[in-house]
């Protein structure tokens, strides 16, 4: 029994809590906004809770979607279904008992907050199979991901504000650029089996769209400050978070494997600038 629990704990992947982190991080930043640096404490803690369930649901998701591509990939031939230790249909049931566990923290929401999951729902279990179709499942990850923030504008206004949309496709586009990252590591076996992704759709044009890309995400997020009056300290974030954008491309330059997941993991030194800034701005005006 506690090995197969240990197998459900890897296939959720809460032994890497990068994609945790990267993940709350962007929900924080609407949490605090939208609560004007005073979020409610139930709403707080439904979503905190709500993207760690999530994401786990995520990653059990996506690797029953990959079962047939796992094994034939370096990084991934050793995760639970691959290695056959956890069967399809467990998978399955875990998913769904992750899922069911959300819900019903989201039931403490406004009936708002409860619609608009649905369709976090249905883009977290459909992201995986984007692969097969389309060469920017980064993107729609990004959607996934990003839709935390209105549903936290949601939850804690009842109301999705033009600021939150802007701060949305700045998400979208951040997700867009570290997943790039992650996908660069299996560039080489993607091509080999037939997976798609931005790494490969970019080709050797990927830092330099990646770059602009970072830059216009930096300038959403300032309009995102400039919409919610946000004072100095939050651009001061916003400056510290320019320079990991900056140190990633960095290590993105000789499209070193190891360097490339560095990329990737830096990105939550990106998130944590970036609420740091959004709380001090608040903080210093208590």
């Amino acid at each position: 029994m506690m090995e197969k629990l240990k197998q459900y704990w890897l296939l959720a992947r809460f032994h890497r809590p990068i994609g945790i982190l990267i993940l709350l991080w962007p929900t924080l930043w609407a949490l605090w906004v939208a609560g004007d640096g005073t979020p409610d404490t139930l709403v707080v803690a439904v979503f905190v809770l709500g993207v760690v369930l999530m994401r786990a649901a995520g990653c059990v998701i996506n690797d029953y979607a990959d079962r047939n591509f796992d094994p034939h990939v370096e990084r991934t031939k050793t995760r639970p279904i691959a290695a056959g230790k956890v069967a399809p249909k467990e998978a399955l049931r875990v998913f769904a008992a992750l899922v069911l566990t959300a819900f019903a923290l989201v039931l403490l929401m406004n009936r708002y907050t409860v619609l608009l999951s649905f369709i976090g729902a249905f883009l977290a279990a459909s992201y995986p199979f984007m692969k097969r179709h389309t060469h920017l499942p980064q993107a729609y990850l990004g959607m996934a991901f990003g839709w935390a923030v209105p549903m936290a504008f949601a939850a804690q206004t009842n109301s999705i504000p033009a600021l939150a949309w802007v701060m949305y496709l700045a998400v979208l586009l951040w997700a867009l650029v570290y997943d790039t990252m992650y996908a660069m590591v299996d560039k080489d076996d993607d091509l080999k089996i037939g997976v798609k992704s931005t790494a490969i759709w970019f080709g050797e044009h990927d830092r330099k769209i990646m770059a602009i890309l970072q830059i216009i995400i930096l300038g959403l997020l300032a309009a995102v400050g400039q919409m919610a009056h946000l004072q100095w300290p939050y651009y001061l974030g916003l400056l510290v978070a320019a320079g990991f954008s900056a140190y990633q491309q960095k290590l993105l330059v000789s499209r070193d494997k190891a360097l490339c997941m560095q990329a990737f993991l830096n990105n939550n030194g990106f998130g944590l600038a970036v609420f740091a800034g959004v709380w001090l701005n608040y903080a210093s005006a208590w």
